[in-house]
């Protein structure tokens, strides 16, 4: 099979076959070196998801094969983001593309059979479990934490730096003290249903256990504190907070020991979700 650089927004055959050997063999070392730690010595996932299979291809279904390339110089390799160059991440998309036995000359990937049955491609969490929890669970279960160490009627607004002009400053001035308090109880309460969802993917690409029964009850447990805590900021109790803390670390903790901590440190867990 024959495929080279990446021309026009897309991989394109190569005029020469020893070309094309050499483009895969870069890709080949290129990802033993950088990738196969994560993604498993055959693409078959191991920290990271599979790069091969049904799985991977319907997640790429319709895509552009060149925003297969940017996701792997931009956001690849997990710890040293951007250190790949345009033609180092080609050479690796080239391998995977290879190994995935598709055709030479791709600038698409092919439609998965049940996206096409759907007129376009299959639906499916946006995140992984490990990337929802980073944007939800996290900051708002520290915004609760924190309620340990400072008291939110003693929180006074805050005046944004007039410049630089920075959103995220700017932002996190505008609900001070109670109302952050308040917003984070309610984002936990209303998105933990978001770890039942269907078709979402761990990070190492493995099923979120959705249909089991004590991951039903460790979300279950996630919302009923969430729902404590809202009332106790409603009521702006915050000696409230002290048991709710607790409460919420039982909550967070209870699930990592069965389906988190046994995959090691961030970055890590091949055994996770399992």
């Amino acid at each position: 099979m024959a495929i080279a650089i990446v021309a026009a927004g897309g991989l394109r055959a190569s005029a020469g076959a020893p070309a094309a050997q050499s483009t895969t063999m870069r890709g080949r070392d290129i990802y033993r070196a950088q990738c196969a730690e994560c993604h498993g010595n055959a693409m078959e996932g191991t920290i990271g998801p599979p790069l091969s299979g049904s799985d991977f291809l319907a997640g790429w279904s319709g895509r552009p094969v060149a925003d297969f390339v940017d996701k792997i110089q931009k956001t690849m390799p997990f710890n040293q983001t951007s250190s790949l160059s345009r033609e180092e991440s080609t050479d690796v998309a080239t391998y995977i593309i290879e190994g995935n036995k598709l055709p030479a000359g791709l600038s698409t990937f092919p439609q998965a059979r049940a996206a096409a049955a759907r007129g376009g491609r299959a639906q499916a969490p946006e995140g992984n479990l490990a990337e929802l929890m980073r944007a939800i669970a996290f900051p708002n279960a520290n915004v609760i934490f924190n309620l340990q160490l400072k008291d939110p009627s003693t929180q006074r607004k805050k005046q944004p730096a007039a410049s630089p002009f920075d959103y995220v400053e700017w932002g996190a001035t505008v609900y001070p003290g109670w109302l952050a308090v308040d917003q984070a109880a309610i984002a936990l309460a209303e998105t933990a249903p978001l770890l039942l969802a269907p078709g979402r993917r761990c990070q190492n690409g493995r099923p979120v256990p959705v249909d089991r029964a004590d991951w039903k009850q460790y979300v279950t447990a996630l919302v009923d504190v969430s729902r404590l805590a809202h009332l106790a900021s409603q009521a702006r109790n915050h000696e409230a907070f002290a048991g709710i803390s607790e409460k919420l670390n039982d909550a967070c903790s209870n699930c990592h020991k069965v389906y988190r901590d046994k995959g090691g440190a961030e970055g890590s867990g091949a055994a996770r979700c399992q």
